[in-house]
């Protein structure tokens, strides 16, 4: 038969219908109906030819079983809409799987922490940046596709997924911060969780990022298989954008922008963030105050009158001394005699009534002043750092990654090159039973700014220096009043920015004057930690109008 006969025999076996006033063309060898003639006639010839049908072909033609849409939709906002459909699930995926992990992480640790502790390290922290976010992003990109097959060819294996499944579990488990120990990992019995692995961790995170690569690739495997017309022929589903699909798509858009806002608000009260948007804000132009040893007057009588009641001219008279504990931590190689001298030799020396702290014991109460404050940082940090408390078996940083924190790995004016070589290991100051439960008991709801944790969790220079103060006031007979009381005091000198505006706050928001405020309720964690100080306080005063100019920063450094 010629080419001619053929052709003409194959369009007379294509069958036009009539369906909800339209044309449409069926092929009479498999059933299925096409709104081109074209795409009609070739799975005609296909079919008989092969005896079998073609995916390609098929893919074309009307989806059996289902309405035709009565808005139908243009080809060109269809194939928009389609992008727009599988781009917003695997978005609110992507979004859904960073929740999890970030709740996890803050089971034991926070973002500012892993970029405090790891920063410094570019070949951990990086790869370890890349594969937490290419693992969030893959996370997106897997179920977005294995969504794409289902609605096309229907459910996968289950081994072409099982690759993502087990990306996730080991992704979480993974997201816990590399120097303080997995919660979830710990649970299930690996001591130490990711200090456990050689290179804390990043061993997991590498393979959470394989394995979630791995099913990507398994379900375009799947797909080229079936689109391959090897014989097989699944009834061909519309996979693209369909009127029915209008409120699978609104509900994605809503659950984008919840699960965005909801993980900003999470983020933001992040230390490093909280404190970088801090640092943008627009500042009164009237406002000149300086954060330093210089405070001087800014011409605003409220904040005048708040600065002095928080740093007072004449300084802060504790009831706290600090006896021989400094001489004690210099005996025993805590602090080494010239190297804690020569950090300042360039700034005048010592003060004068710091002169022989080093040599002698101390028996008059700390002053403490604007012009002090950071020296009682240095000399009260070894104490909390290496004085013993059998409660400190259950701190936070006592594990493998002692010597991983800034109040361990980066206390180096001892005779050891590691502070963390100190940790719990002397009786500098001694301490009866019950001494030591309240100093405990005011160290686990006592905070600082500068972090995002409780002062039993020294994981920062300020931490291990309020540990030690309140280890000297529980020895020296002082209650847990007055200890609340030192602890602000100290408090307010080390982070002036911080509690001048908590000070304000109190003042205009709670009509509250600073020496009425009850001391355990602002070093607690709702305006003492990082987090809660940015949520309660900064942003009431920065809503007022009130924020004076910050020139100054505190850190964790010596």
């Amino acid at each position: 038969m010629g080419a001619a006969a053929t052709a003409n025999t194959i369009t007379n076996m294509t069958k036009t219908i009539q369906k909800e006033n339209k044309e449409l063309y069926q092929c009479e060898e498999c059933g299925f109906q096409y709104a081109e003639k074209e795409w009609a006639e070739k799975c005609e010839a296909w079919c008989k030819e092969h005896q079998s049908c073609n995916i390609e072909i098929t893919a074309h033609a009307i989806p059996q079983g289902e309405e035709s849409q009565k808005d139908e939709l243009k080809p060109e906002d269809i194939k928009f809409l389609t992008k727009l459909f599988y781009g917003l699930i695997g978005i609110a995926s992507s979004l859904a799987f960073f929740l999890v992990l970030y709740w996890v992480l803050r089971l034991d640790s926070a973002i500012t922490n892993i970029i405090t502790n790891t920063y410094s390290t570019p070949l951990y922290f990086w790869p370890y940046a890349i594969f937490t976010l290419g693992a969030i992003v893959l996370f997106g990109v897997n179920i977005s596709l294995l969504i794409y097959r289902w609605r096309k060819f229907g459910p996968p294996k289950f081994k072409t997924e099982a690759g993502g499944g087990s990306g996730t579990l080991i992704g979480i488990a993974a997201s816990a911060c590399p120097v303080c120990g997995s919660t979830i990992l710990s649970a299930i019995g690996i001591a130490g969780g990711l200090a456990a692995f050689p290179l804390q961790g990043l061993e997991l995170k590498a393979l959470s990022f394989g394995l979630m690569v791995l099913p990507i690739w398994l379900t375009r495997r799947d797909l080229k298989k079936l689109e391959c017309g090897d014989g097989t022929c699944p009834m061909p589903r519309d996979h693209r954008f369909k009127e029915s699909d209008r409120p699978w798509l609104l509900g994605l858009l809503a659950a984008v922008i919840v699960l965005t806002l909801v993980s900003w608000n999470m983020l933001k009260i992040e230390p490093i963030i909280a404190k970088a948007l801090a640092q943008n804000r627009i500042l009164n132009p009237n406002d000149n105050t300086l954060y330093n040893s210089n405070i001087s007057g800014t011409g605003n009588k409220l904040i005048d009158e708040v600065t002095a009641k928080v740093l007072p001219e004449k300084g802060f008279q504790s009831k706290i001394a600090l006896g021989d504990s400094v001489l004690k931590l210099t005996q025993n190689g805590v602090i080494e005699h010239d190297k804690f001298l020569a950090i300042y030799q360039d700034r005048g020396g010592l003060p004068t009534e710091l002169k022989n702290v080093l040599d002698k014991q101390s028996s008059k109460p700390i002053l403490l002043t604007r012009q002090n404050a950071n020296y009682y940082v240095n000399l009260l940090w070894p104490l909390g750092l290496a004085n013993y408390m059998s409660s400190n078996k259950e701190s936070p940083i006592n594990g493998k990654s002692l010597f991983n924190f800034a109040s361990t790995g980066g206390w180096d004016l001892g005779k050891e090159e590691n502070g963390g070589a100190y940790f719990n290991k002397f009786k500098i100051v001694e301490l009866m039973p019950e001494q030591e439960a309240l100093v405990t008991k005011i160290a686990q709801n006592a905070y600082r700014p500068c972090c995002n944790n409780s002062t039993f969790y020294q994981d920062c220079n300020h931490g291990s220096a309020l540990l030690g103060l309140l280890q000297l006031g529980a020895a020296q007979g002082l209650s847990e009043d007055e200890l609340y009381r030192e602890a602000l005091a100290f408090n307010s000198f080390w982070f002036p920015h911080n509690y001048i505006q908590t000070a304000l706050y109190f003042k205009a928001v709670k009509n509250t004057d600073w020496d009425k405020v009850n001391p355990r309720v602002v070093v607690g964690k709702d305006f003492s930690s990082a987090s809660g100080w940015y949520a309660n306080v900064d942003s009431e005063i920065k809503k007022l109008g009130l924020v004076p100019q910050d020139r100054s920063d505190s850190n964790c450094g010596v």
